[in-house]
């Protein structure tokens, strides 16, 4: 708390006792002297991040950047609106999610949840409980996952049919790339036994239609859907920003935006209703294109927009995702191309000779072959694009050596933990040994950005962490951990969450470390990640969420 002194009384101390008034005055004179500060946060156990990962006590924030950083001394060369006493907890720089759905994850928050489920017949007893209380036109819902089912065929729709005759039911796989829909839905879209499948497969069974839908098809039924209002979305926005800030997050990249969102949330900012970062990943669509070359980037203090997302393949959870050999338990299947190589390559020269860089969508060992062979040939002549690759599940080991300090990984390790009891059923074994190899990916590119794909995935930065470093469920199996060779130390783990993810958002002179002049964007947890046992890692609380140096969420400080 600022001191404040009566100078008049100061004065008649002084003057009756001269010795303590000069010490009063020369205290005084001291005090005026000393550089103010809004923020002064000690007695902390800070991670800084900086280049030799030096440790300190103490920081002070000034105008929403860190402007001094060291020990308790501070205290005494500053004066200081505002003090934190941290007790000894530790904090880091705040953590980046480099790949995730913010607003998608807003907006479900209205659907159905069926995350978890055990079997069909669990989701059809959570719609028919859910339809008693929702009035609503559509039945939409999220997150099955058939691989969690003791029978892990895909689901087909006949009792969908039978249940919601009249009401058309939506239910999107937990990946993003699959729906499954009744015949009410597809009489709706117009799908038929005829329609056209490109970028993706309507599924069949004996000539019939079965339901199952996977990427490309999902756009003749997403057309259908009711749009959510700008009421909505605003609303959805703040719902994940809530559920983010509660996470320690205070970067959020956001992997696949309209021109009309990205415009929302931007003037969401100027208004003053959004409180986290945002790095906005354009989806690659005509009209954004069109847009956003014609008007460049949007650079603020808290939206960037300076990339476009595209899509080489699917899911390998759906069969999506595109091999160079087929499938293990499907002969038959080597996934869906999403998107052309001609149309993916035309892009990547397009955006090779302007201000914005390309993230692709690439799973399959195959698709991230051809998108790695896309990157190389267009960024010839580019110094420092730091094009990434998203997901790099699968990979070819003889590929891995084509990541380089232009072309950056930038995966989610919480996909390996979700996968790893059937992923090798899906590839062989094989191909297991360029799977989710992260450690591999590290030493070729000398970074890697980590995010969660949420709301594929949970939106924890702490089951990110885990699943990086242990590479175990979290009843700790298995116990060797999966694929052990690939995972990351707890400090690689920590810079591919903070440094790293700002370096591959070309944002590490803003965030990602506590260093002088950069936003004073930084979480204190209950425990310290880097020297807790691996049992505590997926227990660990967030205490405070600051970004600017104001607190964004805290269940201690206001």
């Amino acid at each position: 708390m600022t001191k404040r002194y009566d100078l008049h009384l100061l004065k008649k101390i002084a003057v009756k006792i001269p010795l303590i008034g000069a010490l009063l005055f020369g205290s005084i004179l001291f005090y005026s002297c000393q550089e103010k500060v809004d923020l002064i946060v000690h007695n902390a156990n800070v991670y800084t991040l900086n280049k030799n990962n030096i440790k300190a006590t103490a920081f002070a924030v000034k105008d929403g950047k860190f402007v001094a950083v060291g020990g308790e001394e501070l205290l005494e060369k500053y004066n200081t609106k505002k003090t934190l006493n941290a007790n000894e907890l530790p904090v880091y720089p705040g953590f980046i999610d480099a790949h995730c759905h913010f607003l998608s994850l807003g907006l479900m928050q209205s659907q159905l949840d069926l995350t978890g489920t055990k079997s069909f017949d669990e989701i059809l007893l959570k719609l028919e409980n859910f339809s008693k209380d929702n009035s609503s036109k559509f039945i939409l819902g999220h997150g099955w996952d058939q691989n969690d089912w003791e029978n892990q065929a895909f689901p087909t729709k006949e009792k969908l049919d039978t249940l919601f005759p009249d009401t058309p039911v939506v239910l999107e796989r937990i990946d993003g790339h699959a729906f499954l829909v009744n015949q009410k839905a597809l009489d709706l879209a117009g799908i038929t036994t005829d329609s056209d499948s490109q970028g993706g497969q309507i599924i069949k069974a004996n000539g019939t239609l079965t339901g199952l839908l996977i990427d490309g098809p999902m756009e003749l039924i997403s057309a259908i859907l009711p749009k959510p209002t700008i009421e909505e979305k605003v609303k959805a926005l703040k719902a994940a920003e809530a559920i983010a800030l509660a996470n320690g997050l205070t970067t959020v990249d956001d992997a696949g935006l309209s021109k009309e969102d990205v415009l929302l949330i931007d003037s969401l900012y100027k208004k003053g209703e959004l409180k986290i970062r945002m790095y906005a990943m354009l989806s690659n669509t005509q009209e954004n294109r069109d847009y956003f070359l014609a008007n460049g980037p949007i650079k603020t203090d808290y939206l960037t927009v300076r990339s476009f997302k595209a899509y080489t393949d699917g899911a390998l959870g759906s069969r999506g995702a595109v091999l160079k050999a087929p499938y293990s338990d499907a002969p038959e299947e080597f996934g869906t191309l999403v998107t052309p190589i001609d149309s993916l390559e035309k892009l990547a020269y397009r955006l090779s000779t302007s201000s914005f860089q390309l993230n692709t969508h690439a799973i399959g060992d195959s698709a991230v072959a051809a998108t790695l062979n896309i990157y190389r040939k267009a960024l010839v002549f580019q110094n420092d694009p730091r094009w990434r690759i998203e997901h790099a599940q699968i990979l070819d080991t003889t590929d891995i050596k084509l990541f380089n300090y232009k072309i950056l990984p930038s995966v989610q390790p919480t996909h390996a933990i979700s996968d790893m009891d059937w992923a090798e059923d899906r590839i062989g074994a094989d191909r297991m040994p360029g799977a989710y190899a992260f450690k591999a990916l590290l030493d070729q590119s000398n970074r890697i950005a980590l995010g969660t794909d949420f709301p594929v995935e949970n939106v924890s930065p702490f089951a990110t962490f885990h699943a990086a470093v242990v590479r175990k469920k979290s009843d700790e199996t298995p116990e060797e951990g999966f694929l052990s060779e690939n995972a990351l130390t707890r400090m690689e783990a920590l810079k591919g969450m903070t440094i790293w993810a700002a370096y591959a958002n070309f944002e590490e002179d803003q965030k990602g470390s506590i260093e002088v002049g950069k936003n004073a964007d930084f979480v204190m947890l209950d425990r310290d990640l880097i020297k807790i046992s691996d049992r505590r890692i997926l227990s660990t609380r967030v205490v405070a969420t600051i970004i600017n140096g104001n607190v964004a969420y805290s269940n201690r400080f206001q």
